[in-house]
C-alpha cells in the first residue's frame, strides 16, 4: 500500500482536512467576532431557503473545501441569532469556545460512550460529578449520567421514580407493566416545565395521574398539599410523586424546595427537582437561600447546555441512589459484560441510550474553562442584568413587569398608549416576533397567569448595559407600531 493510500480515510485526504479545517475555522472565528455588529436575526432569503431545502443527493463525492466552502457561506450566517449579545429568547447560551474545540475532538474520536477503560468513560464520571458538586448535590458513582437535554434527564429520573413506587407497592413494573400496577399519582405545580407530564405520559402514568401543587403566590400551602395527597390514598391511588422548579422556564422563578422536600419525606414520595436552566443560580450568594431543599431531592436535573454555555447537546440526571435508575433500566446483552464487582455498571444500564455520543469532553472544557470562580461571575452578573432589566421595564410607562424577577429571566408586558384594552393581549402575542424582525435584538413570548407575557433570558456572557436597553427601546418601537397598526385595521393576527 502507498504512503498516500495508508492516510486516507475515506472521507479526504489528511492534508486536505488540516487545511480545510484551518480554513473553517478562521471563517468560524471571524463570524463569531462580528456577530455583535449584525442582526440579531433575520429571516432566510428566499432563494437560499428554497436551496437548502431542495438540495439534491450527490452522485458522486464532494470535496471538503467545497463543503467547507457552503458551510460558512450557506449555513453559518444564518443561526437562530443565540450567538449574539442582544439574543434574549427562550433559554439559549452562546457556545463556549472551549466546548467548541472539545466538540471537534470528541468528533475526531467518535467513541460510543458505555463502557471500557477509555477517556471518555472516565471523563464522563467526571464531568457528572462536577456538575453536582457546582449545584451542591450529593453525589454517588453511578448516580448519574449525561443525556441529551433536560427532557431526556426527567424521563430517566422519573422512571427511577415509578419503579421505586411501584416496587414499593409490590409489583414490578418492568415485567407486568404500568397499567397493572398501582394508580400511581405525581403532584406538579402549575409553571412546571412541559418535559415534566411529557415524561409522565411516556411513562405510561397520564396525564390524569398529575395533580396541581398548590403555590398561591409561590408559597407552599403545605395543608392543602398533605390533604390532597390524603384524598389521593383514600381513595386507592398510590401518591408517588412531587416535582418541584429551581427556576421556571416563564419567569425564573424558584419554588420553596424546602417546604417540598419536607412533605415529600413525610409522605414518603419522591422528589424530583427541575434545575434544567435554574439549579446554577445557587452559585449566586444572595440567591444561594433560596435553593435550601434541592440537596434533598430523589432526583434532579440540570442543563449544562443552557446556562453555563455548553454547546447542544448536554443535559444531566443526578439521583440519590443509582440502584433505582439500575432497577429502571439495566438490560446486560453478552457483547457489553462487565467483570463481576465493578463498582457501577456501564452507562446504558442507568438510562435511554445504547450508543452514547461524548458529551462529557464538552462539558469538562466549558466547566474547566472558567472554573468555579469563573462561572459564579458569569451567573451573578446574569441575575445583575436581569434585575437592571426590570428596572427599565418599570421605568417605561408602556411597559410593565408580569412578575419581580429572581433569577436570570424577566417576564414583561406592553401597554401602549392608544391601543384598545381588548386588542392589549393580541398585541403582546404578536409582538415578540415584531421585534424579531427588526433585527436589533430578540426576545420570545409565553403566557403567564393567562395573560400573553414576554420574556426576557439573559444567559450572555457578553450582553451588557446597552443591549438591555436596545431591547427595551425595540420593544416600546415594535408596540407602538403594532398599536398604530390595530387602530387602522381590523386585527393584529
Amino acid at each position: 500500500m502507498s504512503q498516500s493510500a495508508s492516510r486516507r480515510l475515506g472521507t479526504g485526504d489528511l492534508d486536505e482536512f488540516r487545511r480545510t479545517g484551518h480554513a473553517l475555522i478562521d471563517a468560524v472565528a471571524d463570524h463569531l467576532e462580528a456577530l455583535p455588529g449584525r442582526p440579531v436575526w433575520q429571516p432566510l432569503p428566499d432563494d437560499l431557503r428554497a436551496a437548502l431545502l431542495e438540495l439534491p443527493l450527490p452522485d458522486g463525492p464532494t470535496e471538503l473545501e467545497a463543503l467547507a466552502e457552503t458551510m460558512a457561506r450557506d449555513v453559518l450566517p444564518h443561526a437562530m441569532g443565540n450567538g449574539h449579545p442582544a439574543f434574549f429568547g427562550w433559554v439559549n447560551s452562546p457556545p463556549a469556545l472551549a466546548g467548541v474545540l472539545a466538540s471537534l475532538t470528541a468528533a475526531a474520536m467518535n467513541p460510543s460512550v458505555v463502557s471500557g477503560d477509555h477517556a471518555d468513560v472516565h471523563l464522563e464520571r467526571t464531568a457528572v460529578r462536577w456538575l453536582a458538586e457546582l449545584v451542591g448535590y450529593p453525589h454517588a458513582p453511578g448516580a448519574g449520567l449525561l443525556t441529551s437535554g433536560a427532557s431526556a434527564a426527567t424521563i430517566v429520573c422519573l422512571a427511577g421514580a415509578r419503579g421505586r413506587a411501584s416496587a414499593a407497592a409490590g409489583h414490578d413494573v418492568r415485567r407486568g407493566g404500568p397499567e397493572r400496577g398501582p394508580r400511581l399519582v405525581a403532584y406538579v405545580p402549575s409553571e412546571a416545565h412541559s418535559c415534566v407530564p411529557r415524561a409522565l405520559e411516556l411513562l405510561g402514568l397520564g396525564s390524569d395521574s398529575i395533580r396541581p401543587v398548590p403555590l398561591p403566590d409561590g408559597r407552599l400551602d403545605a395543608d392543602a398539599l398533605r390533604a390532597a395527597i390524603a384524598a389521593d390514598r383514600a381513595a386507592g391511588a398510590t401518591p408517588a410523586l412531587l416535582v418541584g422548579s429551581a427556576g421556571t422556564v416563564n419567569t425564573g422563578a424558584i419554588d420553596p424546595l424546602d417546604m417540598l422536600a419536607e412533605v415529600a419525606a413525610a409522605e414518603q414520595l419522591w422528589f424530583h427537582v427541575d434545575g434544567a436552566y435554574g439549579a446554577f443560580g445557587v452559585l449566586d450568594p444572595a440567591l444561594a437561600t433560596r435553593y435550601r431543599g434541592m440537596e434533598n431531592a430523589d432526583s434532579l436535573t440540570l442543563d449544562p447546555h443552557k446556562w453555563l454555555g455548553v454547546p447542544v447537546d448536554a443535559g444531566c440526571a443526578l439521583v440519590r441512589r443509582a440502584d433505582d435508575l439500575r432497577d429502571a433500566f439495566s438490560v446486560v446483552p453478552p457483547y457489553l459484560r462487565q467483570d463481576a464487582g465493578a463498582e457501577v455498571g456501564t452507562f446504558a444500564e442507568y438510562g435511554l441510550e445504547q450508543t452514547r455520543p461524548f458529551r462529557a469532553l464538552k462539558t469538562w472544557a466549558t466547566i474547566a474553562a472558567r472554573g468555579r470562580s469563573g462561572i459564579v461571575d458569569q451567573v451573578v452578573r446574569a441575575n445583575a442584568l436581569a434585575r437592571e432589566l426590570a428596572v427599565l421595564v418599570a421605568r417605561e410607562p408602556s411597559l410593565e413587569l408580569a412578575a419581580t424577577p429572581e433569577t436570570s429571566i424577566v417576564a414583561f408586558r406592553a401597554r401602549p398608549p392608544g391601543c384598545a384594552p381588548d386588542r392589549m393581549e393580541a398585541l403582546n402575542r404578536a409582538l415578540p416576533e415584531a421585534v424579531q424582525a427588526r433585527g436589533q435584538a430578540f426576545v420570545t413570548g409565553t403566557v403567564y397567569e393567562g395573560r400573553e407575557t414576554m420574556r426576557a433570558c439573559i444567559l450572555h456572557p457578553g450582553s451588557t448595559e446597552a443591549d438591555l436597553a436596545t431591547l427595551v427601546t425595540e420593544v416600546v418601537a415594535a408596540a407602538g407600531d403594532l398599536a398604530t397598526a390595530a387602530s387602522a385595521g381590523p386585527s393584529l393576527s
